[in-house]
């Protein structure tokens, strides 16, 4: 009967059947968005790096291509060696790096809190939002006069010019934070009794932590692209201050080592941060987060 049935049931030839739905397995080298192995991972790292390196050494002795801007691999080494045992290159690292530090620092100690306020009342954002999305499109080099009008050349204006790069968009990105937590956490806490205090600072800003400190990591890189910014402004000694004197007399090498060992402390930076997150909020993964 149930073949009877199917069979009285006219067919139109001409309209397309539905495709047959099959279950794939996820690909073994891209698979989309899902885990690969940790050795997949550093292979392709390598892979990568190697590739840049060749690319850079096939090109540096190429007749065509200028010395001046691609220097070759060894001058480049010859140079990292020296800079290493050079004291001078030391107290840069160690200048650039106390003025990025205090700069963002002060930033973080301020926009945070900010942030947290902006992102849980509405009166709070209308006050802080709209002259911090203002404010963060105004080019930082912008603010070289005023600052040295207001503050000189001295070491808080240079930190000043880190701050001003990264309080804005810090703020901003802590507040989207706040407001990302699901709205039924806040219900349930409010038929609970919790006052707006404890909403605020036991509810609202632990679950926004795992993307705050996203938010840090981030804005932490920013502070350091001020750096040359702020060494701008009179400097003696710093990394970025460094470069500008090297390209007046063309020393592409020492251009090059500087430029490393700005990308050398960035990575180091970066990974120290992915490991406070993960032993930090290690929830925040299993959650979803």
């Amino acid at each position: 009967m149930a073949t009877l049935a199917r069979d009285a049931i006219p067919v139109d030839p001409t309209v397309p059947r539905a495709p047959r739905q099959s279950a794939r397995a996820p690909s073994r080298w891209f698979p989309v968005r899902s885990e690969v192995s940790p050795r997949l991972s550093r292979l392709f790292g390598l892979l990568s790096a190697g590739l840049l390196l060749a690319g850079y050494a096939f090109l540096s002795h190429r007749d065509w291509v200028s010395s001046a801007l691609l220097p070759t691999l060894s001058s480049v080494a010859r140079t990292a060696i020296e800079a290493l045992q050079s004291s001078e290159f030391w107290l840069d690292v160690k200048v650039s790096f106390l003025r990025v530090t205090a700069g963002f620092l002060a930033a973080a100690l301020l926009a945070v809190p900010l942030g947290i306020l902006a992102g849980s009342f509405r009166l709070c954002s209308a006050m802080l939002e709209p002259v911090s999305e203002f404010l963060r499109y105004i080019p930082v080099p912008a603010l070289i006069p005023l600052i040295m009008i207001l503050l000189g050349i001295e070491e808080s204006a240079k930190v000043s010019l880190v701050f001003l790069g990264t309080f804005f968009q810090l703020l901003l990105m802590t507040a989207d934070e706040v407001r990302q937590v699901p709205l039924p956490l806040v219900q349930v806490s409010q038929s609970m009794g919790a006052t707006r205090f404890e909403l605020v600072w036991r509810v609202l800003t632990p679950a926004a932590l795992p993307g705050i400190s996203h938010a840090l990591r981030m804005c932490n890189g920013w502070a350091w692209s001020y750096v040359v910014v702020a060494e701008l402004l009179a400097a003696t000694e710093g990394l970025g201050f460094r470069i500008l004197r090297f390209y007046r007399f063309i020393q592409t090498p020492n251009i090059y080592v500087y430029l490393l060992t700005f990308g050398l402390i960035g990575l180091v930076l970066d990974r120290l941060f992915r490991l406070a997150h993960l032993r930090l909020f290690r929830w925040a993964k299993a959650g979803g987060a």
